[in-house]
């Protein structure tokens, strides 16, 4: 039997799964899994969509927080990175050719497996790019999702070594001659003094340790196409006339000490997002679910209170953590 998803000592796979691969509108076969409850009543299922670079393993202890609380995830890998089809002959490089596939691939899941193997209602928790996704295709999931959780969604860069307007003049020339599928720059071994990401060491050290068992799910720097289809999808999401079209009631979980995408850019979203509510988590940085756990747990708390099936318990302590 083929191997999906993989363990490691500090990071055991969750039971009571199920995973395997689903096929795409262009015939690649993605990764996904779906985790059930142990409760004998399901409150729902959370579609978990991932940042760049993410793999189904990172969420591991999200994932048993969520099938605590009686919920069902259902979760993939994006096209082009975790244990899904690398698209490109350089495995190393993140790319995409048009983002609309992501759209695509999201309809796809949720037809092809969240719709006939999992529990009503359905609510989305996407992070980063994957909360790019869920902004850009939210017009057309109100009759599927109930309600949303956008956590520091991809809505601009920042702590790069070039400024964000150099970055997309790039990119966006390097597509125009043809070389979209360059790398912009070279990834690092990351070290955890160094990182933008989490200011919990364990967790840090707990998912480099994952991917380093497991390098076939290890993904380098952006492709030029990468980008540019991302800055594309950015500029469209933030237009004024896209926030009013999305009717979804949705969260957006904010750090302020966002060291990749600026929490201004997460805060002006909100003044146009009606159906949205700005949740600042402050001194949180990008990856909010991998954090230390004051702050990780105020970000599960806001959920909690926001996702209906969540008890009493939840909402008194998003009161006394001022969220």
């Amino acid at each position: 039997m083929e191997q999906v998803l993989y363990s490691t000592p500090d990071n055991p796979t969750p039971e009571n799964r199920t995973e395997g691969f689903f096929e795409t509108h262009d015939g690649h076969r993605l990764r996904y899994a779906v985790f059930r409850s142990q409760t004998s009543i399901a409150h729902g299922t959370v579609v978990l969509l991932h940042g760049r670079s993410e793999c189904i393993e990172k969420y591991f202890e999200t994932i048993r927080d969520l099938t605590a609380k009686g919920l069902w995830v259902a979760t993939f890998d994006l096209r082009g990175q975790g244990g899904s089809p690398r698209l490109i002959k350089k495995r190393n490089h993140g790319h995409i050719r048009r983002f609309a596939d992501y759209e695509r691939d999201l309809d796809t899941f949720l037809e092809k497996v969240v719709l006939p193997d999992t529990r009503l209602p359905f609510y989305l928790l996407a992070h980063s790019t994957g909360a790019l996704i869920a902004l850009s295709a939210a017009p057309y999931l109100s009759t599927r999702i109930e309600r949303m959780v956008l956590s520091a969604p991809f809505l601009g860069l920042s702590g790069q070594s070039a400024s964000e307007g150099v970055i997309r003049t790039i990119s966006a020339a390097l597509c125009a001659i043809g070389l979209g599928g360059l790398p912009l720059g070279k990834m690092k071994e990351l070290q955890f003094p160094d990182n933008l990401l989490t200011s919990d060491e364990t967790r840090f050290e707990r998912n480099i340790a994952v991917v380093k068992s497991h390098p076939e799910l290890a993904l380098g720097a952006p492709t030029a196409r990468w980008m540019h289809e991302c800055m594309k999808a950015i500029d469209r999401v933030t237009e004024p006339y896209h926030l009013f079209s999305i009717t979804i009631p949705s969260v957006v979980i904010a750090p302020t000490r966002d060291g990749l995408v600026p929490y201004t850019a997460q805060e002006r979203l909100s003044r146009y997002f009606r159906a949205g509510q700005l949740v600042p988590i402050n001194g949180a940085r990008h990856e909010i679910f991998q954090e230390r756990d004051m702050y990780r747990t105020a970000a599960l708390a806001a959920f909690n209170a926001f996702i209906p099936g969540s008890d009493a318990e939840a909402t008194e302590e998003v009161t006394a953590i001022g969220v």
